[in-house]
């Protein structure tokens, strides 16, 4: 039985001999890549479609306070292809132990998911959206230096401003901290004499990395079809409802936009107001300073001339005590704050001018058309 099994079986055949395999010259930049040590400088951030769809979401979701996420990808030859996102759970206080903890399971279990379905699951930077252009914070500079320190290429952040987005723009930009704030930071350097010394100010604290976008060409292709007029097939419509689309008219164009521009003013005062109080703390700090230095320069200057007078009577001089153990000198105190509300002034301040001529020019207009 057996016999007639293997009789009846096809004849083996030989096994085709593999072709030799041929390789490719590597290029430059490639061998550069391959090497993880590979020092190659940072000169653009690509986002894909589906991570500026998802941060956009995100942001528009929750318009009362700024969201924060991870940026997901990869690092390629100079340029940070970020390709997802994903948001992290918003916490009020970062002083809670059980709510970081949380944020960072959720994190922990967000990348080992995605890695269980060969998605892209390293971290190359984060995402915050903020509001008029005001994104300068210190959450913002301590989850950035902790990202500088950690990812390779130092990671970026995306800030993306929602309220330019409601106007129908979308806007998206990336920074990194300097190197010159990120000494500073990590020596914990911020007195007058060293921002002087490093000539900082709250321009020098972040450089803007260009950024593009990347769109797929079938979702190029899905949003021509949704703007795309179209005839109705139904019967008996009116000629004027003929043409439709799947996108309806934006008419934001003729808002004057007053609600925008007092809310603008609000903040601009309040940073105003915010900087005003920072500086009147720092003024207090450096006079209660300044009569702490007056008080040990007076008791050295004493002791001294106690000194000269027990040498010239033949006695033995006082020994010399530490002033820094009588009196206890308050450090300087850091002018970090003080550039931050700065930043943000700065940035209330762009927007305002920016809308103010906008709604400048359509208030004229709205002016000429009711033939005032």
């Amino acid at each position: 039985m057996a016999a007639a099994l293997a009789a009846s079986l096809p004849a083996p055949q030989a096994a085709p001999t593999p072709a030799a395999p041929t390789y490719e010259a590597i290029p430059a930049s490639m061998s550069k890549v391959i090497d993880i040590e590979a020092d190659i400088p940072l000169t653009a951030v690509q986002l894909d479609g589906l991570a500026v769809s998802k941060i956009t979401k995100h942001s528009s979701d929750s318009h009362s306070t700024p969201v924060h996420g991870l940026l997901l990808g990869l690092d390629l030859d100079g340029i940070l292809e970020v390709s997802n996102s994903f948001p992290l759970p918003h916490h009020a206080s970062d002083e809670d132990d059980k709510t970081s903890k949380g944020a960072a399971r959720y994190q922990a279990s967000m990348l080992r998911s995605l890695k269980e379905v060969r998605a892209d699951d390293s971290v190359v930077g984060f995402y915050q959206s903020t509001t008029m252009g005001a994104f300068f914070s210190q959450t913002l500079i301590d989850t950035q230096a902790i990202h500088q320190d950690k990812l390779r290429h130092g990671g970026i952040v995306v800030v993306h401003d929602i309220s330019q987005t409601s106007k129908g723009n979308a806007s998206f930009r990336a920074f990194r901290l300097t190197a010159a704030f990120l000494d500073a930071y990590k020596k914990r350097s911020f007195s007058s004499q060293s921002l002087i010394d490093r000539r900082m100010t709250y321009s020098s604290i972040l450089e803007e990395v260009p950024l593009k976008i990347r769109t797929n060409p079938l979702l190029d292709a899905f949003l021509n079809t949704l703007k795309t007029p179209h005839s109705s097939a139904l019967p008996g419509v009116h000629p004027a409802e003929s043409v439709t689309s799947s996108l309806p008219p934006s008419f934001s164009a003729l808002d004057l936009g007053n609600a925008a521009l007092t809310r603008n003013l609000e903040h601009t005062i309040e940073a105003l107001d915010s900087y005003r109080v920072e500086e009147g703390n720092l003024a207090y700090l450096s006079r209660q300073i300044a009569r702490e230095k007056a008080r040990a320069d007076t008791y050295v200057a004493k002791r001294k001339e106690e000194n000269l007078a027990r040498v010239a009577q033949g006695l033995p001089p006082l020994p010399e005590e530490d002033v820094n153990r009588l009196f206890k000198l308050p450090p300087e105190p850091s002018r970090l704050e003080s550039l931050l509300l700065l930043g943000q002034v700065d940035a209330y301040a762009k927007t305002l001018e920016g809308t103010s001529s906008s709604n400048l020019v359509k208030m004229y207009a709205a002016k000429a058309d009711a033939g005032v």
